[in-house]
């Protein structure tokens, strides 16, 4: 999957003026690094710009386990994988507490800033009055988004695994609206493909999403769609993360996905560490791939040459990640 290319080539024999690459630029040979990430394909992009970067440092890249969320943060705890990329800092802290915290494990970099999680509605039915998650205790308010007939609003939720899940099973019940919602959960790709298909057909619908993710590149926040406010926060255990978004409290931590490493890993891995927490992505640079992979371009090998145009376009930013990685070598 991470076969050498081109790019990498030339990267592995030339340093930013053309000189040979001396021992120290290598300052990962001979170490294997084990990642753990999601079986996402719309997270496999930043992995993977990862993945290369230690690659150039000269460290061995394991084909990364893919487990969901809860998992991969407890197979970091107990050793069985390095560092994972995939960590969201508010919505997966209880994962992270769980699997040992900061006794074994370090949040070290931010990934990707300015992710974003919530509920939202086609505009209309914004405009027409439900434009917070609590109006939907209102039965009438609620068989406005019944797809099924049974007279409640369908949500089109989060995969059991992933973390949202949790938020908003806590929620349904903390804002009382465990008598006229229901939580649709399942392969969220086949739920929210139903859902834009009901948008464009002109019914009402009432879904959670995230960015950076494709969905708001169709379905965007602002035109055809708004974020619900929440009637105040409310997050499941001891997580008091900010909310409140350009104004409006959108119920979810306004997030950053962040790399998670062991701390043996670190301590052993000058280089890595620094790598990983210099190491930033723009969500719009991610969410643009993803709607690039939701349009058929989700081929491994699409995959890799999305990582290849990206290094090649930022090309003096991927470079002085790696000057600097290699400087906290020496």
């Amino acid at each position: 999957m991470f076969k050498k290319t081109a790019l990498a080539a030339l990267a592995a024999s030339t340093l930013l003026g053309g000189t040979a690459l001396a021992a120290g630029d290598k300052p990962g040979e001979g170490v294997t690094v084990r990642p753990v990430i999601q079986p996402l394909v719309e997270e496999f992009f930043q992995a993977r710009i990862v993945f290369r970067a230690l690659e150039d440092l000269g460290y061995e890249v394991e084909e990364p386990q893919e487990v969901l969320a809860q998992t991969l943060h407890l197979a970091l705890g107990t050793g069985d994988g390095d560092f994972t990329t995939v960590s969201w800092d508010g919505l997966h802290n209880n994962f992270f507490e769980e699997a040992g915290g900061d006794a074994v494990l370090e949040k070290t970099g931010y990934l990707v800033r300015g992710a974003l999680q919530g509920y939202l509605v086609n505009k209309s039915a914004y405009d027409a009055g439900v434009q917070s998650i609590a109006d939907l205790k209102d039965p009438e308010k609620a068989k406005l988004f019944d797809a099924d007939g049974d007279g409640k609003a369908d949500l089109a939720g989060c995969v059991p695994g992933w973390g949202c899940e949790r938020v908003i099973e806590h929620q349904l019940t903390e804002y009382d609206l465990r008598d006229t919602v229901n939580h649709n959960q399942g392969e969220y790709n086949a739920i929210i493909a139903d859902t834009i298909a009901r948008n464009e057909a002109g019914e009402n619908i009432l879904y959670y999403t995230w960015t950076p993710y494709w969905v708001s590149g169709v379905l965007a926040p602002g035109e055809n769609v708004e974020f619900l406010s929440v009637p105040y926060t409310s997050l499941p255990g001891d997580n008091d993360a900010p909310t409140t978004f350009e104004g409006k409290n959108l119920g979810f931590a306004v997030d950053s996905i962040r790399i998670v490493a062991s701390d043996d890993f670190l301590a052993a891995n000058p280089a890595a560490a620094k790598l990983f927490e210099v190491m930033t992505i723009s969500v719009n640079d991610v969410s643009a791939q993803n709607k690039k992979v939701a349009d058929g371009e989700d081929s491994s090998e699409d995959i890799d040459r999305h990582v290849e145009e990206w290094i090649a376009a930022n090309k003096g930013i991927y470079n002085g990640w790696l000057a600097v990685a290699r400087a906290a070598a020496k």
